[in-house]
């Protein structure tokens, strides 16, 4: 018998042997071989969201679906990294990577009960599995979770590993890392966040779908106690911290990412660009996207938009409101977003002066008389309804309306705008663009009409017209004659009959007097006078596609159909001497490990520059092997004595044109140009200095008139004036340089003939010395001309009625 069990014994051990051997063979030969390379955990890439950011570093848009923000070992707070530890492995900085009393464990658990659970996995087994492996129950997955950690352990720094942990797992609500997860659940830095707070956290990796403080509170609650127990029993936490931590109810709420910067519409340009170059490698590499965009002008540029188009508004009435509640709805919120920072709101009382409404979070707001008696009923852009009598006139219980919160805390009825509007502010010696707002509010309407509304210009577009003519050899001082012109054309079905705005015609004019208060009839003149074709290839020299500007007359009076963003470019080289840069938004790509990867080199403008080119040009040209150092310049597109004489002209048109109101700004050194096109269907300021330009439209997307008045000067100027009184304290006033070959002389007001001292009605004009006027005889008559209204007749090919100044028609 004891023979026997010898011999049973033996041959049990014997095989037991030869089984551990060939599991071992197994394991060795064929298991490793196939385990992946830890080392490749040092350089792994994380699926981290793409965000995009102001110059000055304000985040402005996240795109991606996996919420992440990696952070190094030394970021992470002490009380967190202990959390983890206290719930998941109390054991982590001892074991090499496998805890056999937890796989014992969890083996005897599988013995009792005959199912398989989880359990036994240290922190550096997850990471295995999170990594490399699936999330199969099976022995061979748990086999090869148990190698994996070990080879981990052998390559990787337990703080290496703790940190990839920490970064990689999963803890619900989309977030992916404990950085995304205090931004999730709390909004917050790693390191503002509380004891009770990050143990919450670290209760969350067991189940993070079902256990977390959003969507099960009472179970998460639960969890953040058994950590705080943990951290207490392993001597981690004080008994006084646990006691408060434990005390401290659930703070979590849903957040998003925390935008630093509204900028909806320049996030999605970026999103777009980025997704040409990248494809949706961009929602997951955790590249970061500066743009151009200064944070302080670009809250300037959204806020002007805003109050322009809301003050719009109010001028054409109150439309009525969003929607009607039935009385037995009376007690619920409509679920309607917050647009343009307009708040929906249900009338609970409606007297006749007093209005008090509900926001969605159950405040009630009292709304005062004085902010509710603009809303005088719409009836259409060009008439109101009569003044408000009583609240009762215009609203009722149970209307959903929309309110707005003043600068003072009182609150004001209020609606959203129909029409809009866009604003582009680029640098003009750098093409960066320092502000942009394409519209309203995104979530209302995500056209970007800053670079997609294709709009007839008007008279914004004269400017460049001028430039032409100066270009031919007209001066500022050269006449025209403003008189009435009948065009007849095979091609119309109507003779064309253009008209100065308030259908006054002035006889003879200057250009510079013709400009500042944008007579049509002289443009179209000046335009015949020089030709078509050569406006257009000096127009295009400005930047602007020449197939998209139209070979006739109505070029003069701005026929053609530009962006914001396309006519910015041509007033940059108004504004920076003659260059010709180009609008940019991203100045740099970096990669989820902080490489640069894309920076922009934009040519730039610079006088100073090119003068310095054109000298060391010179001197190398006998020191051909020096090397020259100098900025990447633009190329000249128009010479500066025509871009000054540009100047002086647009400057004219806010000292004393119709852009007066600009005036408020008390600056001598900005200029511009109004535009409005037929019937008011867009309104147009475009103005600039030497360091910032800005284009500021209104209009409606259906191209409806905006109604009477609604000009550039009182539609758009006050748009662009309230975004300048934040852009200019940033730019001191300085001298616009003056080129070399310009002279100042005097001339008669009335002919623009050059004068002397002491002559009655003389001013002094600025032209190239090539072009200086012919002096005046002494005994010629100063004519004068009063004006005229536009019942004078003028003959079939457009001559103007002879003027009381006696001068010919042939002044064009």
């Amino acid at each position: 018998m004891l023979r026997k069990f010898i011999k049973f014994g033996f041959y049990s051990a014997l095989l037991t042997t030869i089984s551990t051997m060939l599991v071992s063979a197994a394991v060795y030969y064929y298991l490793i071989p196939q385990l992946p390379n830890p080392e490749t955990l040092r350089t792994v890439e994380l699926q981290v969201p793409m965000r995009v950011y102001s110059a000055d570093g304000a985040l402005i848009a996240e795109f991606g679906e996996t919420k992440r923000s990696p952070v190094r070992y030394e970021e992470i707070p002490e009380a967190m990294r202990n959390a983890f530890i206290a719930i998941e492995d109390d054991e982590f900085f001892s074991h090499n990577g496998v805890d056999i009393k937890a796989l014992m464990r969890a083996v005897v658990g599988l013995i009792r009960t005959g199912k398989k659970r989880q359990g036994g996995s240290t922190i550096t087994m997850q990471l295995a599995r999170n990594f490399f492996l699936s999330n199969e129950k099976s022995y061979l997955r748990k086999l090869n979770e148990i190698l994996l950690a070990l080879k981990i352990e052998r390559e990787l720094q337990k703080e290496e590993i703790l940190t990839l942990y920490l970064n990689k797992i999963f803890l619900g609500q989309r977030a992916y890392g404990i950085a995304a997860a205090a931004q999730v659940y709390y909004g917050a830095k790693l390191n503002k966040l509380t004891l009770a707070q990050m143990a919450m956290i670290a209760g969350l990796p067991k189940a993070p779908s079902t256990t977390n403080p959003i969507t099960n509170p009472p179970r998460a609650l639960k969890r953040r106690n058994l950590v705080l127990d943990r951290m207490l029993l392993l001597s981690l936490i004080s008994k006084q911290e646990h006691k408060e931590a434990y005390n401290t109810p659930i703070t979590a709420t849903s957040h998003k990412t925390q935008v630093e910067l509204n900028a909806d519409y320049v996030a999605e340009m970026v999103r777009q660009d980025m997704y040409e170059q990248f494809g949706n490698e961009l929602y997951n590499k955790g590249y970061k996207v500066y743009t151009t965009l200064n944070s302080a002008l670009q809250i300037a540029a959204q806020k002007a938009l805003r109050e322009n188009l809301i003050a719009y508004d109010k001028r054409h009435g109150y439309r009525g409101p969003e929607l009607t509640l039935l009385p037995d709805q009376f007690d619920q919120n409509p679920k309607l977003p917050i647009i343009g920072d307009l708040y929906p709101a249900v009338v609970i009382v409606a007297e006749e002066k007093k209005l008090t409404v509900r926001l969605d979070d159950e405040f009630l707001v009292d709304i005062e008389w004085a902010e509710i008696k603009w809303a005088r009923a719409y009836i259409d852009e060009t008439k109101r309804g009569p003044a408000l009598q009583s609240v009762t006139d215009i609203l009722k219980v149970g209307d959903v309306v929309r309110v707005a919160q003043n600068s003072t805390g009182s609150w004001s009825l209020a609606q959203i705008p129909d029409v809009e509007g866009a604003i582009i502010a680029p640098d003009p010696n750098t093409g960066a663009i320092k502000a942009l707002v394409g519209g309203f509010d995104f979530n209302h309407s995500k056209f970007n009409r800053a670079t997609q509304a294709q709009r007839q210009t008007g008279s914004s577009f004269k400017p460049f017209i001028y430039s032409a003519a100066l270009e031919k050899g007209y001066t500022s001082a050269s006449l025209i004659n403003d008189a009435p012109v009948v065009f007849d054309d095979a091609g119309l079905e109507n003779a064309w009959r253009p008209e100065n705005y308030g259908n006054r015609f002035y006889g003879p004019t200057r250009l510079r007097v013709a400009l500042r208060n944008s007579r049509n009839l002289v443009s179209i003149r000046l335009l015949r006078s020089i030709g078509i074709n050569h406006a257009i290839n000096h127009a295009q020299r400005f930047g602007f596609d020449k197939n998209k500007l139209p070979r006739d007359l109505s070029l003069s009076l701005g026929s053609l159909s530009l962006t914001p963003l396309e006519l910015a470019n041509g007033y940059m080289v108004l504004a920076n001497g003659g260059f010709a840069t180009t609008p940019y938004l991203i100045e740099r790509i970096e990669n989820m490990s902080g490489e640069v990867i894309f920076q922009a080199e934009p040519a730039i403008a610079c006088l100073e520059c090119e003068q310095k080119q054109i000298d060391e040009k010179i001197a190398t040209e006998s020191l051909p092997n020096d090397t020259v150092d100098t900025p990447k310049l633009a190329p000249r597109a128009i010479n500066q004595q025509n871009i000054y004489l540009m100047n002086q002209l647009l400057r004219d048109v806010i000292r004393r044109g119709t852009g007066t109101r600009a005036k408020s700004l008390k600056r001598g050194d900005i200029g511009g140009k109004t535009g409005t096109t037929n019937d008011q269907r867009d309104a147009w300021f475009s103005g600039f200095n030497q360091d910032i330009v800005a284009i500021t439209w209104v209009g409606f997307d259906d191209s409806r008139p905006l109604g009477p008045r609604e000009t550039g000067a009182s539609a758009a100027l006050p748009m662009w004036i309230r975004f300048m009184e934040t852009a200019l304290p940033m730019y001191p006033e300085k001298p616009l340089p003056r080129p070399d070959g310009m002279v100042t002389v005097r001339i008669d007001s009335e002919t623009g003939l050059s004068v002397g001292p002491g002559h009655k009605g003389a001013i002094f004009e600025t032209f190239r010395a090539q072009f200086v006027p012919e002096k005046q005889p002494e005994n010629q008559q100063t004519p004068s001309f009063t004006g005229s209204n536009s019942n004078t007749r003028p003959d079939k090919n457009g001559n103007g009625a002879s003027s009381k100044s006696g001068i010919p028609d042939q002044l064009f």
